[in-house]
């Protein structure tokens, strides 16, 4: 189980640092006025979301899953796992969106400015703190049953 886990950590490392890149790249994209400078900037922002941060995503909830595989009565009981799970299916849904960003980049349909970009660029910090805290302090007990 231990290197089910470490495995896990490994990929979601490997995702989220692709999640704080891409909008980086995509802050000096939008600055970018060169056709050099931008057909750089779609090859790199290309080769980090499918190279680097979609196999982080796939790999990061499959060994997620199979960790919950272990001792999925206790694990589906637990509070902190619902939170957490729930803010998992909000990153995935910010990657597809960063996704589809990157596709209007690449077919010269971007409608933002940078300051956008730097905003989005913070999302997955919140992200990271509030899976992490759930993770670790697993503040929220077992789910309860009982109506009263």
């Amino acid at each position: 189980m231990l290197w089910v886990k470490a495995l896990h950590i490994i990929f979601m490392v490997t995702w989220f640092s692709g999640l704080f890149y891409l909008p980086r790249l995509f802050v000096y994209h939008s600055l970018a006025t060169d056709s050099i400078s931008i057909e750089r900037f779609k090859i790199m922002e290309r080769k980090l979301y499918f190279g680097i941060m979609t196999p982080g995503a796939v790999f990061t909830i499959l060994f997620g899953i199979w960790l919950i595989t272990f001792n999925p009565h206790y694990y589906m009981h637990m509070a902190w796992l619902h939170y957490k799970l729930a803010c998992v299916m909000l990153v995935i849904l910010y990657h597809l969106y960063l996704g589809k960003l990157l596709y209007d980049f690449r077919a010269n349909r971007n409608q933002h400015g940078h300051v956008f970009y730097r905003i989005l660029n913070e999302i997955p910090v919140l992200f990271l703190v509030l899976i992490v805290i759930l993770v670790v302090v697993q503040p929220f007990g077992a789910v309860s049953h009982s109506l009263n």
